[in-house]
């Protein structure tokens, strides 16, 4: 057994990372200023799209994106139920009816198939959800989508720096939300960026973060706001400040570092749980993408390994491992098993991975070595419950 904790996840924070910030909280400025902007550019610089806009969190930033785009009562919005519960919450908080496509059996991600049954005249949004570090098929999705007449925004809080068919996510036409969480690629603290190339929808967003006010005149020296500074419409306090866009330019500029290291991790997982009989890995898509490996997800079949899911993470935590679980289905949530404004076809899918999924120890500062701890840990649970 390990002598120390190994957690689930863990930020990678190093000395230009703390120094950086340190810069902003010595400079006098730290609520949203040029870092922010700065912040903003770089990230669109490298998805590749028109425009950013930096916000509290990608939870925020669905929130703005919902009521820049007009969501609300009598309206669906297609999205998989296999996803953190926060686009569900604000999709109902809109008053609008959530409706759940199931997801590809081995990759956990919906598909142009598993959305199509579940359109009809009141779709206004489809939200496919990156997963894990993975792309969904978004040629596949958007075509569909254009078809009939729908928009889609992407839910990319697992897809930071992932690529799709050669062109990094949120580089691609689409709408799409990042996170910034600290357990994510690269961290803010809190955080998160809304990525696209409709100006017009950016700009309405960048006001509704902000209180609704049409020209954010925040003067420096007076530490006031000039007179041309009024509301248009009611809006939101979701801008993000300083020190944590300030973090996150130095994080962005180590992205692709951190990513190889994920990926180097990721393949011994792959090498070492192939081995283990009913721990069953995610499959890579079978279309061209850059896996950002921001999970590394296994599910575990108790016919095979004599254990289930909840049993083996109990046994991992004695052995001080970590491990998650990414994620129990929304509509198992108690307050989803429950409402009636949820809709969707079978999910079955959905309902045999959210039961057997686990998260295993991934993040950049991990060594082989932890792996390895990881691999037997969880073959001597196995072996032990087989006996």
């Amino acid at each position: 057994m390990r002598e120390t904790f190994l957690p689930f996840s863990q930020p990678s924070i190093i000395a230009c990372d703390i120094a950086t910030v340190i810069n902003v909280l010595q400079s006098g400025w730290i609520t949203t200023g040029a870092k922010c902007a700065e912040f903003e550019q770089a990230f669109a610089d490298y998805a590749g799209c028109r425009g950013a806009v930096a916000v509290t969190s990608a939870t925020a930033g669905m929130h703005l994106l919902l009521h820049a785009m007009d969501i609300g009562p009598g309206d669906e919005v297609v999205t998989p139920s296999m996803t953190w519960v926060s686009t569900v919450n604000q999709i109902v908080l809109r008053g609008a009816t959530p409706v759940f496509a199931d997801i590809d059996n081995h990759t956990l991600m919906v598909t142009a198939e598993s959305i199509e049954p579940c359109l009809n005249a009141r779709t206004r949004l489809i939200i496919p959800v990156h997963f894990a570090g993975a792309s969904v098929d978004s040629e596949a999705i958007c075509g569909l989508a254009d078809e009939k007449g729908i928009p889609v925004v992407e839910d990319a809080a697992h897809a930071v720096g992932t690529f799709y068919k050669g062109v990094p996510v949120g580089g691609n036409g689409v709408t799409s939300i990042f996170s910034f969480h600290p357990i994510k690629n690269i961290t803010t603290g809190e955080g998160g960026m809304i990525c696209s190339d409709d100006r017009q929808l950016l700009d309405r967003i960048r006001s509704l973060r902000f209180h609704g006010l049409g020209v954010d005149s925040y003067d420096r020296t007076t530490q006031g706001r000039a007179p041309q500074a009024e509301v248009l419409e009611p809006g939101y306090k979701y801008n993000m400040t300083d020190f944590s866009a300030a973090l996150g330019i130095s994080q962005l500029e180590r992205l692709d570092e951190l990513i190889q290291k994920r990926t180097c991790l990721a393949e011994r997982y792959g090498r070492g749980i192939a081995a283990i009989k009913g721990v069953i890995p995610l499959a890579l898509p079978d279309y061209d993408i850059r896996h950002a490996w921001h999970l590394y997800v296994v599910r575990i079949d108790p016919e095979a390994t004599g254990i289930n899911r909840d049993d083996l993470m109990r046994a991992l935590r004695q052995r001080n491992i970590g491990s998650g679980i990414h994620f129990k289905a929304v509509h198992r949530q108690k307050y989803y098993r429950d409402a009636p404004a949820c809709t969707g076809a079978d999910l079955p899918n959905t309902e045999w991975n959210t039961d057997r999924l686990c998260s295993l120890p991934l993040f950049p500062e991990m060594t082989e070595t932890d792996v390895d701890d990881v691999i037997t840990s969880v073959q001597h649970v196995i072996n032990g419950a087989s006996r």
